[in-house]
Order: structure tokens, then sequence, then C-alpha cells
């Protein structure tokens, strides 16, 4: 069960912090487009990017939750990193409800050829919203593969 937890934690962590990379790309990319151009590409992410965002982000927090629980009387250095890596994973599903997702439903709605005047306000306070998740994201996928080695020792397999 430590085995498949630790796994699924691992995985989901890995594929969410990579999309989150992969988007901070695309956005980074996006920074001299018109207000247009970038209304739609956002348009088409917002088709689903928040799918793939939950069926990652989830497993992850519940995968790394079991972790944690499976691995409650451990003792050593790593048994803090699950722990860490849950903490920022949380703080990244706080952020995106707080912040990301009232802008992803405001933006919807905008009309591709008429986007609001502070576009470029709303899309820097996004932007630097994600930017603040992938890095925590991606620290939450290092804290899970730091504590890697500690999956092969038979204290962990029991």
């Amino acid at each position: 069960m430590r085995t498949i937890a630790y796994f699924a934690a691992q995985i989901f962590s890995g594929i969410f912090a990579g999309f989150l990379i992969a988007v901070l790309v695309l956005e980074l990319s996006m920074r001299d487009a018109t207000a247009s151009v970038y209304t739609q590409v956002r348009q088409i992410e917002l088709e689903w990017l928040d799918v793939l965002a939950s069926v990652t982000l989830l497993p992850a927090l519940i995968a790394t939750a079991l972790v944690i629980a499976a691995r409650f009387r451990d003792r050593g250095p790593t048994r803090w990193l699950p722990i860490i890596a849950f903490a920022l994973l949380a703080g990244v599903l706080i952020l995106t409800v707080i912040v990301n997702l009232p802008i992803n439903a405001d933006q919807r709605d905008w009309i591709v050829t008429m986007p609001p005047d502070d576009w470029t306000t709303i899309r820097d306070h996004w932007q630097l919203s994600h930017a603040v998740r992938t890095v925590a994201a991606t620290l939450a996928f290092a804290a899970l593969s730091a504590a890697a080695p500690s999956a092969s020792k038979s204290s962990w397999t029991r």
C-alpha cells in the first residue's frame, strides 16, 4: 500500500508540475501578444486545462496524504518531505481557488475582439499567481522525489 501511494503521489505531482511548467512557458511566450490573440489563446487553454489540473492535483494531494499516514511513525530526515509536499500542493490548491479560477471564469466571457481595457493587469495577476503555483508544485514534486531513497528500505515496505 505504501509503495502504491508513494508511486501515485510522485507520478501525479510530477505530471501536475510538468503541466504547470508547460502552461507557464506558453503564457510567457504570449507576453507580446495583442489583446485579441491573448484572449483567443486563453479561451482555447480554458477548454480542457482546468480538467487536466483537477485530475492531476487532486489525486496528488490524496496520494501524498496516504503517504503521510503510512509514514507517520517513520524516523529519519526524509519523514518531513511528504508533509512539505502536501503543504505545498495544498497551497497551490488554495491559490488556484482564490486567484486563478475566478480569473479563468472571467476570461471565458471575454469577447476576443474586445477584451477589457485592463486585460494586461488581469493577465499579469494571473501569470504571477501561476508562476507561484508552478514553483510550489515543482518543489512538492522535488520533495517527494527526494524522499524516494527511503522507498527501497525495508521499513517503507512493511
